[in-house]
């Protein structure tokens, strides 16, 4: 069972790595690594009252994936963006990786993800606002990019209250 102790925290050299593909002969431990990400997704939801989305490296799962539970769960794989609008919008983005810090930032409005699913059938969804920012920041962790990385000055934190 994952829980919140077992996220990485900030600091922890291995979020600022880019994960590697999940590859097609790998796809029978999709599902042991989707229920880990729950499980540590809903632990934080009882701790902390958030969380939409995880990616696999914040577990220590070095892969191109990540875990959303909406309106009902999405295991997303080998994420691709596309359609990045030239409209952007500013929040203040959160982390399970540091929960109790904000960070402002800047996001695309909206943009068509293109996505394998726990099948490996190709999947495309048009998304935007808080879904949009919500994927980029998933996506983000992939590539070993945290919001402190796109903060959009020096004075663009603040703690959870």
């Amino acid at each position: 069972m994952k829980t919140i102790h077992d996220i990485l925290k900030l600091g922890d050299l291995r979020l600022y790595q880019i994960c590697e593909p999940v590859l097609e002969s790998e796809l029978d431990q999709v599902s042991e690594w989707t229920q880990q990400l729950h499980e540590a997704m809903e632990d934080i939801r009882r701790v902390y009252g958030f969380g939409r989305g995880i990616a696999a490296p914040q577990l220590g799962i070095m892969k191109r994936m990540f875990y959303l539970n909406l309106d009902r769960p999405y295991v997303v794989i080998n994420p691709e963006l596309k359609g990045l609008s030239l409209e952007k919008f500013e929040l203040w983005d959160d982390c399970m990786s540091f929960p109790n810090l904000f960070v402002k930032v800047e996001r695309h409005q909206s943009l068509t993800l293109e996505y394998r699913d726990e099948n490996w059938e190709k999947q495309s969804w048009q998304v935007e606002g808080a879904i949009s920012e919500l994927i980029q920041h998933e996506y983000d962790h992939l590539d070993g990019v945290l919001c402190t990385m796109r903060a959009m000055d020096e004075k663009s934190f603040k703690w959870r209250i």
